[in-house]
């Protein structure tokens, strides 16, 4: 039980550096459309580079991004219903729905995607735009998210099943991101 939490533990830490990580990218997405978008009207001089990637740091913030998003509980789910459920039937739900649903998308995907990367990088691919940027790297992007998210998967699997087994707290009551304000107000501090 042991190797596992600590497994899970190990898991959590890299989706959370990741998403920290990718708090960064997001900044560099604005500025990039910012800066793009006044070069564009400034000057009038515009590069389908430069609108790639945005597109690629967009993708990378969405497909890095969903590990950190399940291990903080955010994904998109009816919280009108399991929010009402007993914490036990919410573990099961989210222990079936893992190694039923999640697991196996996630790992379809990326087996389904690699080849994909693979042929991109060999074929030296790049955008059919003119000015347009190498594709590999954004394409990389789909199965090393799904990789991040399927991790996250099995970390969470883990905490559900050793919730149930009575070896841990409930895990959905550890999730607590802190608000802007906090934050904040620890950086002052």
């Amino acid at each position: 039980m042991a190797l596992l939490l600590g497994m899970s533990r190990l898991i959590d830490a890299l989706n959370e550096r990741v998403g920290h990580a990718i708090y960064w990218l997001i900044l560099v997405a604005v500025l990039v459309s910012a800066g793009n978008a006044t070069i564009r009207y400034t000057f009038d001089i515009s590069s389908n580079g430069w609108l790639e990637l945005q597109w690629y740091l967009f993708s990378a913030v969405f497909l890095l991004g969903a590990g950190y998003t399940l291990l903080h509980n955010e994904h998109v789910r009816i919280d009108v219903v399991i929010g009402h459920l007993p914490p036990k039937l919410r573990a099961w739900i989210d222990l079936l729905g893992g190694l039923l649903f999640l697991l196996p998308m996630a790992i379809v995907i990326m087996v389904l995607a690699w080849p994909v990367v693979v042929e991109s990088y060999v074929r030296h691919e790049y955008s059919a735009d003119a000015g347009g940027l190498l594709r590999w790297p954004v394409k990389l992007l789909i199965p090393a998210g799904f990789l991040l998210l399927a991790l996250q998967g099995l970390s969470e699997v883990i905490k559900r099943a050793l919730f149930l087994a009575g070896r841990i707290p409930d895990p959905l009551e550890a999730h607590h991101e802190p608000a802007a304000e906090e934050m904040l107000k620890g950086a002052v501090e």
